[in-house]
């Protein structure tokens, strides 16, 4: 497993620190939930619930956050991560376990943290709703050592779309939106949330 300060540090630098400036006038705007549409055509999406972390004019970025894949032990991930001296002799103040998503079909190695907003490092994506992002291995560890957030959710890939890709998939109403309030980004009942996400839609594009 690896973070978006290495090999996806460009793409970090293209959506994840351009100014907010940059997303006005985009519709649906970071910060709201895509929904996707029963009738998407795209298998990796059926039901799927994104968190929609960039939208500009060069294209958008965002995590699935109902899709489960598995619980793993934090002190094992970071192993994985090269977050530990020795991988064979795990650090003994990391403790418990942690529900692991697929955070979207691009670079499923790769790890995200979506997390409650009183938690921030400097590389931290704070939305206006609350609700942050953090790439980095180190917040797993704070985690770990019950040093975290409050509340947080751990994703493997990401969903992104190229300029125009995501304005173009809703022309064809393969997603619905609505705001990206704390409650539903981390809802424990996650078996649910596309149809509680799909109730609170604000809109239909």
């Amino acid at each position: 497993m690896t973070w978006a300060r290495s090999a996806l540090a460009l793409l970090a630098a293209a959506f994840l620190t351009s100014p907010a400036g940059a997303e006005q006038g985009v519709e649906p705007a970071a910060g709201e939930l895509l929904i996707a549409s029963a009738a998407i055509q795209d298998p990796r999406f059926h039901h799927a619930v994104i968190l929609l972390l960039r939208h500009d004019e060069k294209g958008a970025f965002g995590l699935v956050i109902n899709h489960p894949l598995t619980e793993r032990p934090i002190a094992g991930l970071l192993a994985e991560s090269g977050g530990q001296a020795d991988p064979d002799a795990p650090d003994s103040t990391i403790e418990g376990t942690i529900r692991v998503f697929l955070g979207g079909p691009v670079e499923p190695s790769y790890g995200f943290v979506i997390h409650s907003g009183e938690y921030r490092r400097p590389e931290t994506l704070t939305l206006d709703i609350g609700v942050a992002m953090t790439a980095t291995k180190d917040i797993l560890r704070d985690i770990g050592r019950h040093q975290g957030p409050e509340k947080y959710l751990f994703a493997l890939g990401y969903a992104g779309w190229g300029a125009g890709q995501l304005e173009g998939e809703i022309a064809r109403h393969d997603w619905f939106t609505t705001p990206a309030e704390p409650d539903l980004v981390f809802d424990e009942q996650r078996g649910q949330l596309w149809e509680r996400a799909l109730a609170r839609r604000t809109r239909e594009l």
